[in-house]
């Protein structure tokens, strides 16, 4: 296997990770959320079953063993009401984000294409749950600086 395959499929793996880490976080997510919100919710939870069907179908043709998900995860905080179920989901899209940027930086035009389309989907729907842009998505916020 060549290097750039290895990475490729590194970062296939890492990107499917993401998505199963999120396809859990937003049946979390969902459960504190009503009307609007939660069809919202469901849409993209929905959206994620399905990115992660494809992620592991291409594992799959390149002859690698996709991850399974993992039984359970651990929330980054506690989600409790609707509105930290937003932050929740919004944070899930920034995880998506910076997985996806992986994809973005191999030789494989069809694999930089991919994650281009899901880097831009996942921060639109993180702009959405957060109701504001981050001036970089999927990508650390600098630290706040002290004078």
């Amino acid at each position: 296997m060549s290097a750039g395959s290895t990475r490729a499929t590194a970062a296939l793996k890492a990107a499917l990770a993401a998505e199963n880490a999120a396809v859990f976080g937003y049946g979390m997510a969902g459960a504190q959320m009503s009307g609007r919100q939660r069809a919202q919710a469901e849409r993209d939870w929905v959206r994620h079953e399905r990115a992660r069907d494809v992620l592991t179908e291409l594992l799959v043709s390149r002859g690698a063993e996709p991850p399974p998900a993992a039984p359970g995860y651990s929330l980054p905080f506690p989600v409790h009401n609707a509105r930290a179920a937003a932050e929740l989901a919004a944070y899930l899209e920034d995880q998506l984000t910076a997985a996806y940027l992986e994809l973005v930086g191999l030789p494989d035009p069809r694999l930089r294409a991919l994650g281009a389309g899901e880097v831009k989907a996942a921060a639109l729907r993180a702009t959405s749950w957060r109701g504001g842009t981050l001036a970089f998505p999927g990508l650390q916020e600098p630290a706040a600086s002290t004078p």
